[in-house]
């Protein structure tokens, strides 16, 4: 079939169908998001509204109403699930008593250690919405509970989707109705037009056109007026057929007289108006050939002005890279300096990561002194490995950290050749080029300043990097106050416990100075081995500390002279859980609390307080168990005189392997002859 109605009639049905049908199925779609967002915003707010309801019961200690709360609400015929569960899994309370203790189901477990909170799931075969919310351990809530403890529990609520799947089938069953109703109108809309406004004025004209090749031009007049168009159509249609009846009538007259004139024409005539002719198209083509000269000027204009364009938009572009660069090494800088609380480690890693975001050669901090006339470094970067350490440089005219220190501000020097009142070799023994500098503050005090200097690419540098590095020297200051606090708050910790100590050993003439030696003993085995400065410090801090826990032993257990009874054994094998206990709630000590309750454990086994062996013992305990038992065999003790150095070396050598990892006896052996004066006082 090769109608065209039959094609326009087919083509648009066949597009407004595709149009219905995506129309319908994009607002199912649309409407089972929004009934799915709907339920799960309806989730989130119930769970809010519980927790909330829960936490004011238990705020004022109305623990025992939470059941009955759980039970009030499970009265909604939306609630499936409702309880609460600790972290293990178990049931602590729930809508239904007879759960309780019950352990929850693994997916609500696994959801929950995976910090999923609201999440669609399935249940006995059915679908549901899940909420799943700790419930925090708020100041309010110590009282009651351990402040240790991060979360009292885990609210479990979960809601079917009874309610949703009805409004959903009663959705889609609308939106059915109403597209196939749209479908049918538009069909029945179109044909119609298509027959009234198209089809019977085409077959009008198409009559007429039969009557003209018929040569009845009268009879092929037509008037058509179902729309303006047709009209305007049928109107230039009468009219070609009027003009063309015309043009016949002329073209029949002119070739009789064509006929009567044509032998009267001659060669010459013809040629002229050949040449006439020719010189009409040379002067049209000049007129083209100006305007097109015209056309390109404009273009080339056109060009320069885009070019101008692209120029300042890609100078935009590198504007918005190098802000976005900055902004992300201001980032990363903030989340390096939060990664520490060693002032060592936060310097180095402060110059590092500033020097990487300036693009520079050389970097360094120098902090200034107490008496405020001389700077001391800090960290340095870029300059030579030999520097000494403890340099003091003095502050005076001349010297870039002088003016900053002087005027209380970021300095940029962009080309030290053109800076005559700035002296071009460093105290440090390198040439500035160009150098940018800014102060170090604490509460308005001045503590140090942050150089950088000679850039990569041997250029100088800007405006933008003296921003930088004064953003870069304020988040610095901020995290070398956080350090220094942390610092001191180590610092009096340790004094404190460090003199409870001191207090219990000097109570006891046989025991002064014991944790001193067992410090200084085992630090010596310990540099034998190979530690660094971080285990150094952590087995420092538990060799001063391994006594602690015989602060909870009594007195007169602790001086008793006589040999000790099997309980009175077992009494004193509590002092390292005691010194654990005590050290328990100083954080940073975490893993010195580990080295102080393994250091009477043996290396076989069978020591105390749990019989750990080998391997699994941390190696700064079995290093100060060895020194440990040295002190106690060289020291006096009221049942016994000190043994002489080469018995208790005797002692150990025979039980390594038993009770002293072999290892660590061979540098205990290796240290003392490297060392034959270590066990006089210090």
């Amino acid at each position: 079939m090769n109608s065209l109605k039959i094609k326009i009639l087919t083509l648009t049905i066949t597009i407004m169908g595709i149009a219905v049908v995506l129309t319908a199925w994009h607002n199912l779609q649309t409407q089972s998001a929004m009934l799915e967002r709907m339920a799960l915003k309806n989730s989130q707010l119930l769970s809010q509204t519980i927790l909330n309801s829960i936490a004011g019961e238990m705020s004022v200690g109305r623990n025992e109403n939470v059941q009955a709360t759980l039970e009030k609400i499970k009265r909604e015929p939306s609630i499936d699930t409702l309880n609460i569960f600790d972290e293990s899994g178990r049931i602590l309370a729930s809508a239904n008593p007879e759960e309780t203790g019950d352990l929850v189901p693994s997916i609500d477990l696994i959801a929950y250690r995976s910090g999923l909170k609201f999440f669609s799931s399935t249940m006995n075969g059915e679908d549901c919405f899940a909420a799943i919310v700790p419930i925090p351990n708020e100041p309010t809530c110590h009282r009651c509970h351990d402040p240790e403890q991060e979360v009292l529990g885990i609210l479990n609520l979960r809601l079917n989707f009874t309610e949703v799947e009805a409004l959903q089938g009663s959705g889609r069953q609308a939106t059915m109705v109403s597209s196939a109703l749209m479908l049918g109108i538009l069909i029945i809309a179109l044909t119609g037009f298509l027959m009234f406004y198209v089809d019977r004025p085409l077959h009008q004209l198409v009559t007429a056109m039969i009557r003209v090749e018929k040569g009845e031009f009268v009879l092929a007049q037509t008037d058509i007026n179902s729309s303006d168009e047709m009209a305007s159509l049928a109107n230039k249609f009468n009219r070609m057929v009027e003009r063309l009846r015309n043009l016949i009538d002329t073209t029949i007259e002119h070739e009789r007289q064509l006929a009567v004139t044509q032998e009267k024409l001659a060669h010459t005539t013809e040629i002229g108006t050949m040449n006439l002719a020719l010189e009409e198209r040379l002067k049209e083509i000049e007129h083209l050939n100006i305007s097109l000269e015209e056309r390109i000027e404009e273009i080339e204009e056109a060009n320069y002005k885009i070019a101008d364009l692209a120029s300042d938009l890609e100078n935009k572009n590198t504007g918005l890279e190098q802000a976005v660069e900055r902004l992300s090494a201001l980032y990363k800088m903030g989340l390096a300096l939060n990664s520490t609380m060693d002032l060592d480690k936060l310097f180095d890693l402060l110059i590092r990561k500033t020097m990487e975001a300036l693009k520079a050669r050389i970097g360094y901090i120098l902090l200034l002194e107490p008496d405020g006339q001389s700077l001391r470094i800090g960290a340095t970067a870029g300059l030579s490995d030999i520097l000494d350490a403890d340099l003091r440089i003095p502050l005076k005219p001349g010297g870039v950290s002088h003016w900053v220190v002087a005027h209380r501000q970021p300095l940029l020097l962009q080309d030290m050749h053109s800076n005559r009142d700035f002296v071009r070799i460093s105290p440090l023994g390198y040439t500035r080029e160009t150098v940018v500098c800014a102060p170090l503050t604490i509460k308005d005090e001045i503590i140090g300043t942050i150089s950088i200097a000679n850039h990569q690419d041997l250029g100088s540098f800007s405006n933008g990097d003296l921003s930088l590095l004064t953003t870069i020297a304020a988040q610095a200051s901020i995290a070398i106050k956080n350090a220094r606090l942390y610092e001191e708050q180590q610092a009096s910790y340790l004094n404190t416990v460090q003199a409870l100590i001191s207090a219990v050993e000097a109570s006891d003439a046989y025991t002064h100075g014991h944790s001193e030696r067992v410090t200084r003993y085992s630090l010596a085995l310990a540099r034998t081995l190979g530690f660094d400065a971080p285990a150094l410090k952590r087995l420092e801090q538990a060799a001063i500390l391994h006594d602690v826990g015989k602060i909870g032993i009594d007195a007169a257990l602790l001086h008793k002279q006589g040999p000790l009874s099997e309980e009175e054994i077992q009494t004193m094998r509590r002092h390292p859980a005691i010194g654990v206990h005590i050290l328990e709630p100083i954080h940073f000590l975490r893993e010195v609390r580990q080295i102080i309750a393994q250091h009477h454990e043996r290396f076989d086994g069978r020591g105390y307080p749990n019989g750990i062996s080998g391997d699994e013992l941390l190696l700064e305990s079995r290093i100060m168990a060895v020194a440990d038992t040295y002190d106690a065999m060289t020291s006096d003790r009221p049942y016994r005189k000190a043994l002489p150095h080469t018995t208790a070396v005797t002692e150990i050598v025979d039980n390594s392997g038993t009770q002293f990892d072999p290892a660590v006896v061979s540098a205990f052996l290796a240290t003392w002859e490297q060392n034959p004066a270590l066990g006089q006082p210090s």
